[in-house]
């Protein structure tokens, strides 16, 4: 499945809730701004793949942003808009937008000219590093997990293991296996302890610590990493 990274940019809550469900069924990292200044901050640190843009923003308005945003960056944009004249539409594409789509709409549609844009401007790629399992997200390089959009804190032990069991997700592994492959054959600790990490884990990681979805015991085995929990 191909992960890339969009950005939603609309003050209406409920639509990019809308959006980012639909974009999240694909495999997207989604993030989201709901004004001009915090989408050019969120280009500028996260570096998403395509831009889904509201032309009416409060504020620096679409074609404000669009405008800014082409003085140094190719992302690809995809406008949205609630205006049906002619001029808005192109007033976009002159200042770089790449397509626009007109409110109301099909959030399928949005997907599909999203993947439409990629492929045209070839940058339709899959996000190495990243492991998308439900609402979370866990980012290999940036030694990074969030849960429904929030960060959470994580201690370096927690995240090789949840490291080591969301990249090789069904695999079953025993109490030992997770010591060695996350401490290193010299680890004198009890490979008990693992289960201390492991709740740790769940407690911070599962909707329901009690009722684990991701972080899945093996009785008399171990512990694997279920990527379709339900959610």
């Amino acid at each position: 499945m191909i992960q890339y990274a969009v950005l939603i940019v609309d003050d209406d809550v409920k639509l990019v809730k809308l959006l980012q469900t639909y974009f999240e069924k694909e495999g997207c990292l989604v993030y989201s701004a709901a004004n001009g200044l915090d989408a050019l901050q969120i280009v500028r640190e996260e570096k998403p793949d395509i831009m889904i843009l509201d032309l009416m923003l409060p504020g620096l308005d679409g074609l404000d942003v669009c405008r800014r945003i082409r003085k140094d960056n190719d992302i690809p944009i995809l406008m949205l808009t609630a205006r049906d004249e002619e001029r808005d539409r192109l007033a976009g594409l002159e200042i770089g937008a790449d397509d626009y789509v007109t409110k109301p709409f099909s959030p399928k549609e949005v997907v599909a000219r999203a993947k439409a844009i990629l492929r045209r401007t070839n940058k339709e790629v899959v996000r190495s590093g990243l492991i998308i399992a439900g609402k979370l997200i866990i980012d290999l390089e940036r030694h990074q997990v969030t849960k429904a959009g929030l960060a959470l804190e994580l201690t370096p032990t927690e995240f090789k293991i949840l490291e080591l069991l969301a990249a090789n997700a069904g695999r079953v592994y025993s109490r030992l296996q997770i010591v060695e492959q996350t401490q290193g054959h010299s680890f004198e600790g009890y490979e008990r302890t693992i289960d201390a990490h492991i709740k740790n884990l769940r407690r911070k990681v599962e909707i329901n610590p009690k009722e684990p979805q991701y972080i899945q015991t093996i009785y008399g085995i171990g512990y694997k990493f279920a990527s379709e929990a339900n959610e």
